[in-house]
């Protein structure tokens, strides 16, 4: 009798115990995981998002994108060519080692060794040189004039100069960062484990700068599938789910144990035309090729335009889970354009123009876009309004993984992706998407279907050095409004954001950049 109490009193601690040890981690279920470990590899947000929560940037974005400090308490521009950013003293990084400026250096001239798909060179394309002034100070001198390099570094995650001296070319940084070897930050959280589409495994770091945060582990689940997602939730597997579908937005609301939160985003579905002479994946009605390519006739992508009912892929593809755009960047984001109004809905002219270019039975094409990535319901929904107009779009949604690499390998003709304007200024957006890509000057590093207009680089360059804020807001709304005319891109859906939690455990601070970070979610009191 007594060893049968004392078994079961001992089998009561060890539940309780490991209650209260379950009950400081916190596990998320994500639609989107990173493609590596290494902060540096791509610009993708899913990256960035998981990379957040190992390793600082020299300075933050909040919650609404305002700039704030993290590992530079202070910056200001010397001269139009040099920035100076004071750095925070006594930061640590997990192995104990010392944050210092020869780390933000040693960062900075990482990246382009390692960058892949999406390159993260976006970030430091306007960086000539890096100075050492002293432990605790770094000077960066810009190509020309750069107003708006802080916002651009709220995508510098800093590593360590010593872990990762060994892992920086492309060659290297893969076993290094994936392995656990160099993933040594100064973050919230220490890595413990990750591998590709599985689990990143991350337990706190009581050294952190900012204070220790209340979960002892986090466990980030890769979930591409909508319906998993929201079944392991109320199976109460996990504790917070991203992305949770429009259609299942209504029916948790009415669940008493979850608590839905929504936010509008900054991210804008678009859709993105070929502009080279010879496109791959567009061809006659019969399947044979064509003597050019339709997408380079403004009236053709016109015709798109005036093909594509907004309200409806808003109010039903979508399930009102969106907005209706007026352009590429969102009303918050510096260089908006007011004048601008949503794009006309009118089949009858979208036909017209279609016959005017020569093509009045349509074409067919192929519509590729990244299924775990982008709503389910967009694509077909786009396709069947191209139907309306004679054009035969077949739809390719297929997992980032490989709709990454091909779009960037120049293998479509027509796709859809996303875009959020994270550093707060329409020149990010138009300089990675409109810019002709010019490695050289590390501008439009995200055009890879061949569009230029010099009329467009010319705004986007003097913007770019234009260091009275007046003067950069009335270029960047030009640029914003010459994109809205000329079409290389069209814009279809600003995204609302939505997040599932269980009430009794947690609560969560939304983003703007859609973000799921460990560091919004806290404890119910």
């Amino acid at each position: 009798m007594k060893k049968t109490l004392h078994a079961l009193m001992l089998g009561t601690t060890l539940l309780f115990s490991a209650g209260q040890v379950f009950a400081a981690d916190l596990v998320m279920a994500i639609k989107a995981g990173p493609a590596s470990m290494d902060p540096h590899f791509t610009a993708t947000a899913a990256n960035a998002e998981a990379t957040k929560h190992i390793f600082d940037t020299l300075i933050r974005s909040g919650n609404n994108l305002e700039l704030e400090p993290s590992l530079a308490v202070s910056w200001q521009a010397l001269n139009d060519t040099t920035w100076e950013f004071k750095l925070r003293e006594g930061v640590k990084f997990h192995d104990g080692s010392d944050f210092t400026a020869e780390d933000v250096k040693f960062s900075i001239e990482r990246i382009p060794h390692v960058t892949g798909p999406n390159p993260a060179t976006i970030f430091v394309r306007r960086v000539k040189s890096v100075e050492v002034v002293d432990p605790l100070t770094v000077r960066v001198t810009t190509n020309s004039a750069a107003p708006t390099l802080p916002n651009d570094f709220i995508r510098l995650f800093i590593t360590s100069h010593k872990a990762a001296a060994a892992y920086s070319t492309q060659e290297t940084a893969a076993e290094g960062f994936n392995t656990g070897k160099a993933t040594i930050g100064t973050g919230p959280y220490k890595f413990v484990s990750w591998a590709p589409t599985q689990d990143l495994v991350v337990e706190r770091f009581d050294g952190y700068w900012g204070g220790a945060q209340p979960w002892d582990r986090v466990i980030r689940k890769e979930i591409p599938n909508d319906a998993a997602r929201v079944a392991q939730l109320k199976a109460g597997q996990v504790d917070v789910i991203s992305k949770v579908p429009a259609s299942d937005v209504p029916v948790l609301e009415q669940d008493s144990s979850l608590t839905v939160v929504k936010n509008e985003s900054i991210y804008i579905s678009y859709l993105e035309f070929d502009f080279r002479e010879k496109s791959p994946m567009v061809f006659a009605k019969d399947g044979s090729k064509l003597d050019k390519n339709p997408l380079l006739d403004p009236r053709v992508r016109e015709a798109f335009d005036l093909a594509i009912d907004r309200e409806t892929i808003v109010e039903f593809a979508l399930e009102g889970m969106a907005a209706v755009p007026t352009q590429l960047v969102t009303s918050n984001i510096f260089g908006y354009d007011k004048s601008l109004q949503a794009p006309e809905f009118n089949v009858k002219r979208a036909k017209e123009l279609l016959a005017e270019a020569g093509y009045p039975d349509g074409f067919k094409i192929t519509l590729s876009y990244s299924n775990d990535r982008m709503p389910n319901e967009l694509g077909p929904t786009v396709a069947q309004m191209l139907a309306a107009i004679g054009i035969t779009a077949d739809v390719n949604g297929v997992p980032a993984a490989v709709f990454n690499p091909a779009k960037t390998r120049g293998e479509y003709s027509l796709y859809m992706a996303s875009w959020g304007t994270l550093t707060g200024e329409a020149n990010y957006m138009l300089s990675s998407l409109m810019h002709s890509n010019e490695p050289a000057k590390s501008l439009g590093a995200f055009n890879v279907r061949g569009y230029a207009n010099p009329e467009m680089d010319k705004l986007i360059e003097d913007a770019a050095a234009a260091m009275d804020a007046d003067e950069r807001r009335t270029l960047l709304e030009k640029a914003n409004n010459l994109v809205a005319t000329d079409r290389p891109d069209l814009p279809l859906a600003i995204q609302l954001s939505a997040w599932a939690v269980k009430k009794d455990k947690v609560e969560l601070t939304p983003r703007a950049d859609e973000d799921t970070l460990a560091m919004n979610i806290k404890p119910v009191k």
